[in-house]
């Protein structure tokens, strides 16, 4: 019989079956509904795009508040092995389970299958509406490192005797003197030199691979200067040792500028633009903020820490119509692991009520599809949401922002980027 699951290849790409299972993960609150929804947008782009030659079996696995009434358990391990068994999968919104414990569910996936990058795309799509004068400058992907920083959740309650050791220890062995005080609680900031080259690598070889002009470090390396600072030395390191043919960075300007001035190292950097080589710079992270809203147009994939990439992606995302559109992966590049989800919560008081936005989980199911190679269904799923969007036949949240547009349900919102992705519908994006 046929395989129909994915494999990874030996030359590092996937072999993906034309009938293909891939897991999916319904979600908490308004999960089923944009789940629902979604999967009717999928199955209608790879019927229409393939003439049936292809296909999508759907296999469920259990998360969340489904996963504790049916097991007991909030992420059963099946559901991991089953994942890790088929490489790549889908997801909608999880609740955080309250008490001890798993601190987050996603967090928890991440870790278990050492999903470094959490790739967002941010881009404005015609029609939305936006605060800020021109979201069409925004077409950014943020490469958020997955598995380190803050999120280790290592941290130390106040007035804890775990706490009251570590502040002794900092003093007395480490020389630490920060005027500690009782109320005083303590967290762990991880970086690594493994886990930084390896999110950055991605980074750079996603910008090679699709002729992205530039990759930007951004960090606060002014203030920690051994992690934060140390990621962008890192970087850095990455882009002029493993690719110094393809890349040209702000490293090697400055080393130009002290060597023979500014203006040779301002020929240089255009010599390497014209060359079509990717300029890796670095930004701190509180200007970048200001930057995206500023001069959003200089920046095409950013490579930054986890709680930075947090920031980040919200902020871009409310630019371009809010967290409701924005899409998501989870990846390991070298595994070939991959988990797609929806970026938003689980809105538990509008579950069951058909109404929020399901934008998020179809773009990130367009970006699985990118990723297992079946471009042609991604394409014609964005297309037919951009012509949706553009008719003003819109859910709740963008129907709120708009003048003369038309309210649909999740479910009306999904059949309208059905009905024309059967149509065939067509428009140069």
């Amino acid at each position: 019989m046929a395989t129909t699951k994915i494999s990874k290849k030996d030359d590092g790409t996937l072999h993906v079956p034309d009938d293909v299972d891939i897991p999916f993960i319904i979600g908490d609150g308004i999960g089923p509904d944009i789940w629902h929804a979604s999967v009717r947008v999928f199955d209608a782009a790879v019927a229409k795009a393939y003439g049936g030659r292809r296909k999508i079996n759907w296999k469920e696995v259990l998360a969340g508040e489904k996963a504790f009434q049916a097991t007991g358990e909030w992420l059963p391990e099946e559901t991991l092995s089953t994942i890790a068994e088929h490489l790549v999968a889908i997801k909608g919104p999880l609740t955080t389970p309250v008490g001890g414990g798993i601190r987050s569910l996603n967090v928890a996936i991440r870790k278990a299958l050492d999903l470094y990058v959490c790739q967002r795309p941010t881009r404005w799509f015609q029609g939305v509406p936006s605060p800020v004068k021109h979201p069409e400058r925004v077409d950014m992907v943020i490469f958020r490192e997955n598995t380190e920083d803050i999120y280790t959740g290592i941290e130390f309650e106040a007035r804890s005797a775990e706490c009251s050791r570590l502040k002794a220890f900092l003093k007395d062995t480490m020389a630490v003197d920060f005027g500690f005080t009782d109320d005083t609680a303590l967290g762990i900031k991880t970086v690594s030199e493994t886990g930084s080259k390896r999110l950055v690598r991605a980074a750079i070889e996603h910008a090679i691979r699709l002729g992205l002009p530039s990759v930007t470090l951004v960090h606060k390396g002014n203030i920690m200067k051994y992690t934060e600072g140390a990621f962008k030395n890192w970087g850095y390191e990455v882009a002029e040792t493993e690719f110094a043919e393809q890349t040209y960075t702000w490293g090697q300007w400055e080393r130009t500028k002290a060597a023979k001035g500014e203006q040779q190292a301002n020929e240089e950097q255009r010599l390497a633009e014209a060359q079509g080589k990717v300029i890796v710079k670095d930004v701190i992270a509180d200007n970048f903020l200001q930057q995206i809203l500023l001069n959003p147009a200089d920046y095409a994939v950013i490579a930054t820490l986890n709680l930075n990439g947090d920031y980040i992606s919200d902020a871009l995302a409310a630019i371009v119509g809010g967290i409701g559109i924005a899409p998501g992966a989870n990846i390991n590049y070298v595994t070939g692991h991959a988990v797609f989800e929806a970026t938003h919560g689980t809105a538990p008081r509008f579950a069951g009520t058909d109404s929020m936005n399901p934008s998020s989980v179809i773009l990130s199911g367009v970006m699985l599809l990118e990723y297992i190679g079946w471009p042609e269904a991604a394409t014609l799923i964005v297309e037919a949401l951009q012509e949706t969007i553009l008719q003003k036949t819109v859910t709740i949240d963008f129907f709120n922002q708009m003048e003369n547009g038309r309210l649909l349900k999740t479910s009306e919102f999904a059949s309208a980027i059905v009905d024309k992705i059967k149509a065939g519908f067509i428009r140069s994006l």
